[in-house]
């Protein structure tokens, strides 16, 4: 059987697969995208669940790196890091092994993006470092939750993403723009949703910017950098919020010889309650869940 997941009998299409998931427990989900019979985006998957952004990275780069998202907490809200060498994200979850836990990677060299691949086995280093940054997926469940429609969601996309004008606050190498992503909201509803997303600060918090997007020096809405085209319907307005990209941002202006991300999208499924205080499982929790 090609998929780790009971119900299935033979081999689903793309979006069957994605619906499936979207009913099940995060073992199975987990255990598809290892199996890589799932590579496809994690919004909607495994409910309750933080989902987090990555960056990986030779030591010698972590520490200006950390210190980049401690001065850029919007779109880098730091939730977890790996001990160096160690593929296994112990603070994330019992059995996650980075290596293979995530749908899709984006591999740079030099600054430049050079593939994206579903397991990165091969090329891990002993001297890696695993940054996980909260997901805006987070508070996408508790907009649905409050009958917020998300046009990405209901129509199996991925979040249009655009590189704004606004810039970061460098540390060390690590510099350049912030990216936002983009959410069709009812215009009765706007402070409703940015109130929601404010309560989850690891996860981006509430909205930077709503409005003509021309204010965030972005020309078309219907054309993101990252991403798939959404509408915005009449009595709508385009709200935005800080992105986990921005950190790929700052890893390409850096130019190191090699580092990894999650490729858009394509995030890790953590087993820390999305809701979680301090976002790291206790010793204690890791065993008995």
């Amino acid at each position: 059987m090609p998929y780790p997941l009971h119900s299935i009998h033979r081999e689903p299409g793309p979006i069957a697969m994605y619906e499936i998931l979207r009913k099940s427990p995060l073992a199975d989900v987990r255990a598809a995208i290892r199996s890589r019979g799932y590579q496809s985006h994690t919004a909607g998957l495994g409910q309750g669940y933080l989902q987090a952004n990555l960056a990986i990275m030779p030591e010698r780069y972590a520490l200006d790196f950390m210190r980049f998202c401690q001065r850029n907490p919007k779109p880098c809200p730091l939730t977890g890091v790996s001990d160096t060498g160690d593929p296994m994200m112990h603070t994330m979850g019992r059995d996650i092994d980075i290596r293979t836990d995530v749908p899709a990677y984006n591999i740079y060299r030099d600054g430049k993006l050079d593939g994206s691949v579903t397991d990165i086995t091969d090329i891990w280093q002993d001297d890696f470092v695993v940054f996980a940054l909260g997901c805006s997926f987070t508070f996408e469940r508790a907009l649905q939750e409050a009958g917020i429609p998300l046009w990405h969601i209901d129509n199996d996309k991925t979040v249009p993403m655009f590189r704004s004008n606004v810039e970061t606050v460098p540390a060390g190498p690590f510099s350049g723009k912030m990216v936002v992503s983009m959410r069709a909201i009812p215009e009765d509803r706007v402070q409703e949703a940015a109130e929601i997303s404010r309560r989850y600060p690891l996860a981006h918090g509430a909205p930077v910017y709503w409005g003509d997007p021309a204010g965030l020096g972005i020309d078309d809405v219907g054309k993101p950098e990252w991403g798939d085209p959404a509408p915005v319907p009449e009595g709508h307005v385009p709200v935005f919020w800080a992105c986990g990209v921005t950190p790929q941002v700052a890893l390409e202006n850096a130019r190191l010889p090699l580092c990894i991300t999650h490729k858009p999208g394509h995030m890790l499924i953590t087993d820390v309650a999305e809701d979680a205080e301090i976002p790291v499982l206790s010793p204690n929790e890791i065993k008995t869940q």
